[in-house]
């Protein structure tokens, strides 16, 4: 077993135990770093649609009371303006949605489904959670949501959602006198959920992944083919040699070039061996005698 193959073994489960590692903690960077852009962007969204509510209760609906009287109109409601403002955006990003997920609507449309239920009652079930975050699988691939607690916070929302006896006669002449009544001050009756695509972002972030330890092999390949050259060029043909010339004058042959001088490990080597080699010439020269 040559010193060039050690050398190669050793430098070969160098680098295999250092790809791993970096494989490891590059990997779950980059995917934690795509999930994080995809959470930035449900943030995004999540602070869009509050800014759409926020318009449409200062802006809009005042401007619409006198008539709110005579007819419900939906597009006075913050919820319906966000919901539909994101609507019109899935048109083009349908991968994006928006919903206010509420366990008793007025509106049957924003009835939460099963997964949107479980988290609508994980904030009834802790008062201090007031962000969630999760992911799940759909047809398209991975979503991941935001989602954010739905309070009743203003007494003026009971007007519409305490009993239907109360609420404006033309919203439950709309939507009928059964659903979203019965909610209560401080109650969490929903969530602002935000669900966005992470299929790209992961995909992206896959890419990035196979591009870094690309160009780490391939600076391990540059790196190992250097150091074989200086392997050889400096140790082992130079060793090489002190062999050659060992076995010559092993034979009697004493005619072998002195090495070359320096100041490295094998230029001491050499020093060693012409030491060597002179002092078997004298003891040579004084045993004829």
């Amino acid at each position: 077993m040559g010193l060039r193959f050690k050398f190669n073994v050793v430098l070969v489960l160098v680098f295999m135990v250092g790809m791993s590692l970096s494989a490891s903690v590059s990997y779950q960077l980059l995917q934690g770093n795509a999930k994080q852009e995809v959470l930035r962007d449900a943030g995004l969204m999540m602070e869009a649609a509050l800014a759409i509510r926020g318009y449409t209760v200062n802006q809009v609906k005042p401007h619409l009371d006198d008539r709110l009287n005579e007819t419900f109109l939906p597009q006075a409601v913050a919820a319906f303006a966000a919901t539909e403002t994101f609507n019109a955006l899935r048109v083009k990003y349908p991968e994006y949605s928006y919903k206010e997920a509420t366990l008793n609507p007025t509106n049957p449309r924003d009835r939460a489904v099963d997964w949107e239920a479980d988290v609508v009652n994980a904030f009834r079930n802790t008062a201090t959670l007031t962000e969630y975050t999760g992911e799940r699988m759909t047809e398209t691939g991975p979503m991941l949501y935001l989602a954010r607690p739905i309070q009743v916070k203003d007494p003026g929302c009971l007007a519409c959602h305490s009993t239907a006896s109360v609420a404006p006669a033309s919203m439950v002449k709309l939507y009928g006198g059964s659903n979203g009544f019965g909610w209560k001050f401080q109650e969490i009756v929903g969530a602002q959920v935000v669900s966005v695509p992470a299929s790209l972002p992961i995909k992206h972030a896959k890419h990035a992944f196979l591009a870094f330890m690309g160009s780490l092999a391939a600076i391990f390949l540059a790196t190992f083919v250097a150091l074989n050259f200086m392997l050889s060029a400096l140790i082992i043909r130079p060793i090489a040699h002190m062999s050659a010339a060992a076995d010559k004058i092993s034979t009697g042959d004493l005619n072998v070039p002195e090495f070359r001088r320096g100041s490295d490990e094998i230029a001491v080597l050499g020093h060693s061996f012409n030491r060597m080699r002179r002092s078997l010439q004298k003891a040579l020269k004084m045993i004829e005698r």
